[in-house]
């Protein structure tokens, strides 16, 4: 596999756009009653979100905001390029505290990127930015990851369809909350793509995001949480609001912020 393809391989072991789109979907149009057409999905990389937003309906609109020309130059070149209807998919090279995008029903904040900001000072004032640029009827959508392994040093490996994805959390300091991840990957016909995708990022609590979604302006923060499923005691894929979580050893849940 050349370089580049280690986007691809991202896409196919970390997101899942298809399930992710359909609970923002569904979602929004619970809590307000009609359907959203613009979205904005920052910390973008590839754009494949807002492109898999852009494939559900004929007046939907996106935004992919990166600072990270190369991801998001690939990213025209093979997502938005499968589209019907690319003219309605932007790529727009800005820090998402200033992309000038505003207006918007949506924006997302997923696979935990807004992690990079490790300040209480810089995190809120990307929380304000992004109140600013909804709709009074938007929605602000995040993912976030804990559990008692997620502060450990640790290396998980998954197996996909000719690679293997390895998730290694390098570091971890416990006095700020600082960790160092990697993603590596290796290929069935073993070529190995070491350190891929690296973050150095601080682990938010779920307390200090609704705290910091508050002091921002937004007037109302769920979080939803994932079921159970019976004969498995894995997650279901199914996420509802809820005030008590399971002290599982990682979870994967998602913010729900209104204006």
């Amino acid at each position: 596999m050349s370089k580049h393809n280690i986007h691809k391989m991202y896409q196919e072991s970390v997101q899942c756009v298809e399930a992710e789109i359909d609970f923002v979907q569904a979602t929004y149009k619970a809590i307000r009653g009609n359907d959203a057409r613009f979205l904005r999905e920052d910390f973008s990389g590839t754009g494949q979100t807002a492109g898999e937003w852009i494939s559900r309906h004929v007046e939907n609109r996106a935004w992919a905001v990166d600072l990270d020309d190369e991801v998001l130059n690939w990213g025209v070149n093979n997502v938005q390029i499968k589209l019907d209807a690319p003219e309605k998919l932007s790529y727009i090279t800005a820090d998402v505290r200033d992309s000038g995008i505003n207006n918007m029903d949506i924006v997302l904040a997923m696979n935990f990127s807004y992690f990079l900001f490790m300040d209480r000072l810089t995190m809120v004032d990307y929380f304000i930015s992004v109140k600013k640029s909804l709709e009074e009827t938007g929605i602000f959508f995040l993912d976030a990851f804990g559990g008692y392994e997620a502060a450990k040093e640790l290396t998980e490996e998954r197996e996909c369809d000719g690679f293997t994805y390895i998730w290694e959390q390098a570091s971890f300091n416990p006095i700020n909350s600082q960790m160092q991840c990697y993603i590596h990957f290796k290929t069935d016909d073993g070529v190995s793509y070491n350190k891929a995708f690296s973050y150095y990022w601080r682990l938010w609590t779920l307390p200090e995001l609704q705290e910091m979604l508050k002091e921002a302006g937004f007037s109302h923060v769920d979080i939803f949480w994932e079921g159970t499923d019976e004969k498995s005691g894995e997650g279901d894929g199914n996420f509802s609001p809820s005030k008590i979580g399971t002290a599982d050893a990682g979870w994967v849940c998602y913010i729900v912020a209104l204006p």
